[in-house]
């Protein structure tokens, strides 16, 4: 079985496996990869296993980044800039329905990466022969989803933090307005979606302990055992993990869910 690391690769941020051979790496080591594209540039985001050969080709490491290829990096970074503004003008010329993310070449320049979002299905054969002929190069088209084009492009979420999705969220999990429902959240699709117009992956962090937390509680409005009697539940704080009570007449008050909890499993 071969030994190897996690990559990054691209700005779609996927992740491939390479032979780590002699290099000793750690996680965020840039290093150059030939992949089944390219020679690309890979960061270390997975230490070293060892893994069984499957369909998934494995990439092969060549080194380290070196000063050299920083100064590549940098040069591929201004071609990358030209590549957009072509293909930009292209896409207008061939009146085609897609918005283009980004264009970035592989480290060798030997393949082009055009991202882009579209509601249809678009044919672009003859701007990949336009194109071809343009910028001598081979062109791979790669359609994404809007939340791919957020964590392309990056920003900064409502929390004053940079998106999840560009720093360190790997994968998209599900998201669905019921976990904003489980959480007592105002159900405003505006403000609990994020740039990608999206619900915000982060409703979904808290999810499995809030539903944890009331899986043994009844339903605000129930009528419950306390300490102090019996009283209606008013509201459950998941994060303090304390319940408020209501003794008729708004006399509320307020205990922890373990209390709660462990007086009305007694009584069951």
């Amino acid at each position: 079985m071969p030994i190897v690391v996690g990559l990054i690769v691209r700005k779609i941020r996927d992740k491939i496996y390479a032979d780590t051979g002699r290099f000793g790496l750690r996680l965020n080591d840039r290093v150059i990869v030939e992949t089944e594209h390219s020679v690309e540039v890979g960061i270390v985001c997975e230490k070293k296993k060892n893994i069984e050969k499957g369909k998934d080709p494995i990439g092969k490491i060549f080194r380290k980044v070196t000063n050299e290829d920083k100064k590549k990096i940098a040069e591929n970074e201004s071609k990358n800039e030209k590549a957009y503004k072509t293909v930009s003008q292209k896409v207008v010329d061939h009146k085609l329905d897609m918005k283009l993310t980004c264009a970035q070449y592989s480290f060798d320049c030997s393949k082009l990466f055009i991202y882009y979002t579209s509601e249809t299905r678009v044919d672009f054969r003859e701007l990949i022969k336009d194109l071809g002929h343009i910028l001598k190069t081979r062109i791979q088209m790669v359609q994404i989803g809007v939340r791919d084009e957020s964590k392309i492009i990056g920003g900064i979420g409502t929390c004053g933090q940079v998106l999840c999705c560009q720093s360190f969220l790997r994968n998209f999990n599900s998201v669905t307005i019921d976990m904003a429902k489980e959480q007592d959240l105002p159900l405003n699709t505006t403000k609990l979606s994020g740039l990608c117009a999206r619900l915000m992956c982060c409703i979904a962090y808290e999810n499995d302990t809030y539903r944890d937390i009331k899986k043994d509680l009844p339903e605000i409005g129930a009528t419950i055992s306390t300490p102090k009697g019996q009283a209606k539940l008013a509201a459950i704080d998941c994060i303090r993990e304390m319940v408020t009570v209501d003794f008729d007449n708004k006399s509320f008050k307020n205990f922890t869910v373990k209390q709660i909890q462990d007086i009305n499993k007694k009584g069951q």
